[in-house]
């Protein structure tokens, strides 16, 4: 098995670093367009397999992209962080620029490989790598609920002093403020979590998820990436080893939910073919409110796409 990851920056590697060290591929490519970093970043993860005891190979390249020649998977990191004075059309145009060249050339080497999209803003730049991969929607998403998810379920293990590892949640909608965190379908080792937190301070933890990168910006001056490395890591290994898991997953939307034409975080099932299906929730009239005031706030950040496509 091969994998690629574009963007050898924190995320990036980090995310590398994770699927070396699990040994989830035979061969990582870690791709940067940055003369010399990418190369440098895969021989040091490289120099860890002695310690860590691993056989997985981590090579880098410099903008080669024959390089990523039949990856199974490949891992879009690439993009800038949005900067001051940088409005937000700006920051879309820029990235979207960045997006476009790496798909193309990733599909060029390797057409059947399966997409997954990390670059901000995340649920636009997915809906940019599926307009020019052209291929199969079901190869092409975005990672954001695995990483949205573990905050919030992070925040609960720490209020109710549990194991992570016996919480399970759903969230959905789009990456961001407006993601929708689903308390009727969260548990703690079966327990519905609404039996053992108030739901005032069940509330304070749904809002600190939805601005849980916002608050690593501020404590760190840049984005997170050890999480979100992780989180990207974590789908590639469902992907790989055709583990049928259920993620949160950024995906195409032709009806499910009522919404059509969307890239919209949903439960999903991942294998060996990317979306093997779309699990459709019966989501109570609150919690369809939510998703639909989500569902438009992404809407209107992709026809910024369009618009600019149709311009160009």
């Amino acid at each position: 098995m091969k994998v690629t990851v574009v963007g050898a920056g924190n995320v990036g590697a980090t995310c590398a670093d994770v699927l070396a060290s699990r040994e989830i591929a035979n061969e990582i490519i870690l791709l940067d367009i940055k003369e010399g970093f990418a190369e440098g970043k895969a021989l040091d993860i490289w120099q860890t397999a002695p310690i860590n005891l691993y056989d997985s190979r981590t090579i880098g390249s410099t903008n080669d992209y024959a390089m990523t020649k039949d990856s199974d998977v490949v891992v879009i990191t690439s993009g800038l962080p949005r900067k001051p004075g940088m409005s937000r059309d700006d920051l879309i145009a820029t990235n979207a620029g960045i997006v476009k060249t790496v798909t193309e050339n990733v599909i060029k080497y390797s057409p059947n490989a399966i997409i997954v999209v990390v670059s901000n803003p995340l649920d636009v730049m997915t809906y940019c790598a599926y307009l020019n991969a052209k291929t199969d929607s079901k190869k092409v998403f975005g990672m954001a609920g695995v990483l949205d998810t573990a905050r919030y379920r992070a925040f609960l293990a720490t209020e109710l002093n549990v194991s992570p590892k016996d919480i399970q949640a759903v969230l959905m909608g789009g990456h961001g403020d407006t993601m929708v965190p689903l308390p009727r379908y969260t548990t703690v080792a079966g327990i519905p979590v609404t039996e053992l937190i108030a739901e005032d301070k069940l509330n304070e933890i749904i809002e600190r998820t939805k601005f849980g990168g916002g608050e690593l910006v501020k404590l760190l001056g840049t984005s997170a990436w050890y999480a979100p490395g992780a989180a990207a890591a974590q789908m590639v290994e469902a992907i790989v080893r055709d583990q049928k898991r259920i993620f949160p997953v950024c995906a195409w939307l032709t009806g499910e939910y009522g919404l059509k034409d969307i890239y919209l975080g949903v439960p999903v099932v991942l294998g060996k073919n990317g979306i093997e299906r779309i699990i459709e929730l019966d989501l109570n009239d609150a919690e369809k409110a939510l998703l639909s005031e989500s569902a438009e706030a992404v809407k209107g950040v992709m026809e910024v796409l369009d618009n600019m496509n149709a311009t160009a």
